[in-house]
């Protein structure tokens, strides 16, 4: 068993740990070399008690240097230790060869143990030096003894030369036993730790591509095995399918139910795509509530209709949740190669795109991808280029549409709106680009800029007795500075707070209140009113109306544009305007281009309009001439008298 404290790696068997690394390595160290230096000091000790002569002073002398050696293991220093134990041992054995037999006395039996040692307890440096010295030393001796320089001479064989030979073989087999027992747990732990990490690195590839949340493979392991996939395709003749699933009403669950019923949601959904796919399929969440499944098509168009269908129906069968019925729904995307495309990447590109059509064209529907996605695309991604470009340049204009007062027919107030001129002198139209603006944010830069230069423009023209009004979008909420920013501009621009209107769609009111509702309540404390614009054509919710302190309700111009030619709409526009006075509300009809709608609003007790019938929106210089020109306390005159 291993085990890993504080970057030192041990190896356990039995009840014994030996360490690997670190500081505990060296108090193994010390430890073997205290239990070899106490049993050689036993039997060197043992030795000298049957020795006489010089070698029984010898042995003694190798005792007192063994004496210091076990002080130094005892004090945790191995490395000086083992110098000490194996040279001392070294120049007694050759001490004793020396003053009897040469090389062939027995104390050279013990320069294997002391290389054994050295390799083992030592250092290159030690184990070289006691290598050479002992190589070269037996060859000195035999070279003399050759020459006849020296003349070694072999006693006769005593008990005390038994008890020498003895003694040398228990201090060598011990030690080298111990030494090798620990050679054999360090193998062995090793191998465990080889184990281990091989089991470590298994499972780090497997986290690696697996998402944790469903089981599922995830995005990486998907395109690792694209390649190999669509090789087989290619083989086989069959196309390669890649079915992209995002979730049309994921967020709510969240929102509502929590996060943990939405990890729920997902679990589940997974399991039900597992079910319908194959073995050989590629099934993977690609990210938060997006799907990826990749099948060869073995069965031509019904096939890839069936898998559709059937990725689809996953997601629009009810989910039961923590005790609640759950219905969502999903919008797929299909991209096929090679005929789409043969890169992974480029693929689910298109497969995306595939699937942003999908949800374009009401949702919980699948489509293939086609080359017009792929060109709309680039369109989109050009315009927004140029929408970034333009605002950094400038290049916007605000037009001003008045409201009249359809009681006295004089102007009450102006509606800023944002044109887009182009070098040819044509325009882009609002509808064209501030979708796109909303989509990527950049709507909140241009909303910040419509407010500061109506605000600023607005107040050096000097029409103090006439408000303007400037639309919101909904993306100028969410980070919740539009009460600063509103606050920045009115101080900066000097302009009254009740000249300023903010423009809100209704559908901008539904399911983002707390937060707007906050903000909103903190503008209107300011002084600033608001209108609510394109009313109808959303939730028409009352409560909101009161909630968001509305001061005017803007009927949208699809009601008014027939209402003089037709009867269709007028009971719908008498009940708004019913509702409005009801509220305490001024009512706005929009898109009044003719005489009989405007009689017929006035009948219907409307308060305010606008529209082609007295001007379209003009640019600034146009209307300061306009307001010039018809004093905005006199009636004013329709645009057939322009």
């Amino acid at each position: 068993m291993s085990d890993d404290v504080c970057g030192v790696t041990t190896i356990s068997s039995d009840q014994n740990s030996i360490p690997l690394l670190g500081h505990d390595a060296s108090a193994l160290r010390s430890k073997r070399l205290l239990q070899i230096t106490s049993l050689t000091l036993m039997g060197l000790l043992l030795a000298a008690f049957v020795a006489t002569g010089h070698t029984q002073m010898t042995v003694l002398a190798g005792c007192v240097v063994l004496v210091l050696a076990g002080w130094f293991a005892h004090q945790q220093k191995p490395g000086i230790a083992a110098n000490i134990l194996l040279w001392a041992l070294t120049v007694m054995l050759s001490v004793l060869a020396w003053k009897s037999g040469g090389v062939r006395d027995m104390a050279v039996l013990g320069y294997p143990g002391v290389l054994i040692f050295a390799a083992i307890l030592g250092n290159v440096r030690l184990f070289a030096g006691l290598l050479i010295f002992i190589v070269g030393y037996c060859s000195l001796m035999a070279g003399f003894t050759i020459a006849g320089v020296f003349q070694p001479f072999l006693p006769e064989v005593e008990f005390k030369h038994l008890v020498f030979t003895d003694v040398i073989l228990l201090i060598t087999g011990f030690s080298a036993y111990l030494l090798l027992r620990d050679q054999r747990r360090l193998m062995r732990g090793l191998r465990e730790e080889n184990q281990r990490v091989r089991n470590s690195q298994k499972t780090i590839a497997r986290l690696a591509s697996q998402d944790q949340l469903t089981g599922l493979s995830n995005r990486r392991f998907a395109e690792e095995s694209y390649a190999c996939l669509y090789q087989r395709c290619l083989r086989d003749e069959h196309p390669l399918a890649v079915f992209f699933l995002d979730l049309d009403s994921f967020k709510p669950v969240n929102d509502s139910l929590g996060h943990a019923a939405g990890d729920l949601l997902l679990q589940q959904l997974a399991g039900r795509l597992q079910a319908l796919s194959r073995p050989e399929d590629v099934l993977c969440r690609f990210g938060g509530d997006e799907f990826l499944l990749m099948a060869a098509l073995d069965g031509g168009d019904d096939q890839l209709a069936r898998i559709a269908q059937g990725i689809k129906a996953a997601a629009t069968t009810p989910f039961f949740i923590m005790q609640t019925q759950i219905e969502i729904s999903g919008s797929v995307g299909i991209a096929l190669a090679p005929e789409h495309g043969t890169e992974f990447n480029t693929l689910c590109k298109h497969a995306d795109l595939a699937m942003y059509q999908a949800k374009h064209e009401g949702r919980s529907v699948y489509r293939i991808y086609n080359d017009d996605m792929g060109r709309a695309n680039i369109d989109k991604f050009n315009l927004m280029t140029q929408i970034r470009q333009s605002l950094k340049d400038k290049q916007f204009r605000l037009f001003y549409q008045p409201k009249i007062d359809i009681r006295s027919g004089r102007i009450c107030g102006v509606e800023a709106l944002i044109r887009w001129p182009q070098a040819d002198g044509s325009y882009i139209a609002p509808d064209e680009f501030i979708p796109l603006a909303e989509s990527s944010g950049v709507i909140a830069d241009i909303g910040h800029w419509v407010l500061q230069e109506a605000c600023m423009r607005w107040r050096q023209a000097g029409h103090s007795r006439v408000g303007v009004a400037v639309n919101l979008s909904y993306v100028q909420f969410r980070d919740g500075s539009l009460e600063r920013s509103v606050q920045q501009v009115l101080r900066q621009s000097g302009l009254a707070s009740s000249a300023l209107e903010l423009e809100l769609t209704e559908s901008m009111l539904i399911g983002e209140g707390d937060d707007i509702n906050r903000q909103l309540r903190a503008i209107h404390q300011m002084g600033v009113s608001f209108s609510i614009d394109d009313f109808g054509t959303g939730y028409s919710n009352l409560g909101y109306l009161r909630r968001f302190n509305a001061s005017r309700l803007k009927i949208d111009k699809s009601f008014i544009t027939d209402l003089g030619v037709s009867q269709r709409d007028e009971p719908l526009v008498r009940a708004i305007i019913q509702m409005a006075a009801s509220l305490g509300l001024y009512s706005v009809a929009e898109g009044v281009e003719d005489e009989a709608t405007l009689n017929l609003l006035r009948q219907l007790g409307c308060d305010e309009a606008q529209g082609y019938y007295w001007s379209k929106a003009l640019p600034e210089h146009e209307l300061i001439a306009w307001l010039k020109q018809h004093d905005v306390s006199s009636e004013l005159p329709h645009s057939s008298e322009l």
